[in-house]
């Protein structure tokens, strides 16, 4: 589970090179820009989420969010 800056961009690098895609045709496909891809695959952690999960959804990676169990019982509560 990738869970730093780090990993998700590590993650994102390794998709994309797996795909045959190069960053400028990633930043071109999802709409953001080509330092925003390098900085994004070396983990920088002030890139905004927004863009990162619209990069993410054109790779086709898919997040899972998983409450902590006392969240969720107070969830089924409601």
């Amino acid at each position: 589970m990738a869970n730093t800056p780090a990993q998700w961009g590590a993650t994102i690098r390794k998709v994309r090179k797996s795909l045959g895609v190069t960053q400028k045709n990633l930043a071109l496909t999802s709409g953001t820009g080509l330092r925003f891809i390098i900085d994004l695959e070396k983990g920088k952690e002030t890139c905004q989420l927004g863009k990162t999960l619209r990069v993410m959804q054109t790779l086709g990676i898919k997040i899972t969010l998983t409450p902590p169990p006392s969240a969720s019982s107070a969830t089924n509560k409601e």
